[in-house]
């Protein structure tokens, strides 16, 4: 448990969760629920004897808050086969050609060289990016 940053939480009632169907048994309480450790305020459930029905088991329940929350349902994209990602990949292709590589010969000309094809590659996105809403139908 501890290791997974769990912890056993409390019923809100204490009564039995197992009930014996052997007169000489008596019914115990078998504490099921774990939650991470980060969630205090949720720490306790509730146990519900009455909604066992035939079941030698009580119900447990827990009521867990959703809360919502916004996401950013716009991204920058190409959409493939489009006129930005031919232009994209134009514009990806000349620059590349220009890069001057004869002068490699040690790490700062490396380092220049795949920098210079870095900021062609973010120019080259920037240019040619489209920002797009995402919705509940949206297809990739």
């Amino acid at each position: 448990m501890d290791s997974f940053n769990l912890e056993l939480l409390n019923p809100t009632n204490q009564v039995p969760t197992r009930y014996s169907n052997n007169e000489h048994d008596s019914n115990s309480i078998i504490d099921l629920i774990f939650l991470h450790n980060s969630l205090g305020k949720l720490a306790n459930y509730s146990i519900h004897s009455d909604w066992r029905l035939s079941s030698d088991y009580a119900p447990l329940t827990i009521i867990i808050p959703i809360v919502k929350e916004y996401i950013d349902s716009r991204k920058p994209s190409i959409i493939k086969d489009s006129k930005e990602d031919s232009t994209f990949i134009k514009d990806l292709t000349i620059s590349i050609r220009n890069i001057n590589t004869s002068n490699i010969l040690d790490i700062t000309s490396l380092d220049r060289a795949v920098n210079e094809f870095a900021n062609i590659v973010e120019n080259a996105w920037e240019k040619n990016l489209k920002v797009i809403n995402i919705t509940k139908h949206f297809k990739s």
